[in-house]
């Protein structure tokens, strides 16, 4: 297993790991295969969208921040809930083909860590599944 360590700088932002994953990947000399994404913490998460325009991104953290507002009458004492929601709604885990040092993505798509209660220090764990 893999760890790549991520420091997140807003309350909620999206982002881009897609580099760090494969650079990992090449560094360990995995070959093609089928990689397992894990982010082991309750408010943030991974997701895969659009890299190229920055906007999607800006788009998806406000629209999540209109659904799911920070303060809403939450009865979790360390006034986090709206970003455990985001997190769940988000998911923590992914599976990817990786092919050539690089993921199987499709044009457009990178991967990204969703971060909804930073600015913190993330870990996402790797895994070559067989």
């Amino acid at each position: 297993m893999y760890e790549l360590d991520v420091k997140t700088e807003k309350r909620s932002e999206l982002i881009d790991i897609t580099d760090q994953i494969e650079k990992l990947l090449e560094e360990n000399d995995i070959g093609d295969s089928y990689i397992y994404i894990f982010c082991p913490h309750t408010t943030a998460g991974l997701v895969i969208n659009e890299g190229y325009d920055r906007d999607v991104s800006r788009d998806f953290i406000n629209t999540m921040n209109d659904l799911i507002p920070w303060d809403n009458n939450y009865q979790h004492l360390e006034g986090n809930s709206a970003a455990h929601i985001k997190s769940i709604l988000t998911g923590c885990s992914l599976d990817l083909f990786y092919k050539s040092n690089k993921l199987d993505l499709g044009r457009w798509q990178r991967v990204f860590l969703a971060e909804f209660d930073g600015p913190r220090k993330r870990t996402v764990k790797i895994r070559e599944k067989s």
